[in-house]
């Protein structure tokens, strides 16, 4: 399943990411409404998780203003308030599960793949392998090919590609790659993803016609099939 997780608390942020990764799905992430509402717009995911209490925009007004743009992707609310009341108002809201905190991640993870198969996005249909030209990126055996050539690659730089390559003809920021990538939140001038990229480009365009990575100047990266 791809995931993604709205939740202004750090810890509890990188913990889900982490579970959720470590339970075979994708998971991103967004820290406050306003992020959360744009990754939701415009993202392809099969569930949302959603803090109820968050900055920027709280978790009910973004599911409701998701519904009044038609997005129905399934929407699970985490939330310390848990009287009848609020469940009832997070549900008329347009959320589609309610679940108190605390909580454990077993029942969490159960709720959410109760959430993708009534929605008919259940574990079983998602695509394994990304395509961009003659790249193939197959995320359950690690294996990437170019041409069907294929290129080695070590786990953090899989992470990196399999990242660019989902989000294909889209600009990637240096912060989206550090939080999605890394599961850093600090200053994004850092090179680390610079040094990355470099390595990801000397395996995955070198001795190849097309150029497959692109620099996007001043704002990051993007994988599209093309001409640079």
């Amino acid at each position: 399943m791809r995931i993604l997780i709205i939740e202004d608390d750090r810890e509890a942020l990188a913990y889900l990411v982490k579970a959720f990764r470590e339970a075979g799905h994708t998971a991103d992430q967004a820290a406050d409404g306003l992020d959360g509402y744009a990754l939701a717009r415009d993202g392809d995911y099969d569930v949302l998780i959603v803090d109820r209490m968050l900055p920027k925009l709280d978790g009910l007004s973004l599911i409701r203003s998701l519904r009044e743009q038609k997005v129905e992707t399934p929407a699970l609310i985490l939330s310390a308030l848990s009287q009848v009341d609020d469940r009832v108002k997070g549900l008329r809201a347009g959320g589609d599960d309610y679940l108190p905190k605390p909580y454990a991640f077993s029942e969490l993870l159960a709720r959410v793949e109760v959430l993708a198969r009534r929605s008919g996005k259940a574990p079983a249909g998602e695509a394994t392998t990304y395509r961009v030209g003659d790249l193939e990126v197959d995320r359950l055996s690690h294996r990437v090919t170019r041409a069907g050539q294929e290129i080695p690659i070590q786990p953090r730089e899989f992470r990196l590609l399999e990242y660019l390559v989902r989000h294909a003809g889209q600009v990637v920021t240096r912060t989206m790659l550090l939080e999605n990538v890394w599961d850093y939140h600090f200053d994004p001038q850092t090179n680390v993803i610079d040094v990355h990229v470099s390595r990801l480009r000397s395996k995955i365009d070198k001795g190849f016609e097309r150029p497959l990575i692109h620099t996007v100047r001043g704002a990051g990266y993007m994988v599209r099939d093309g001409a640079r």
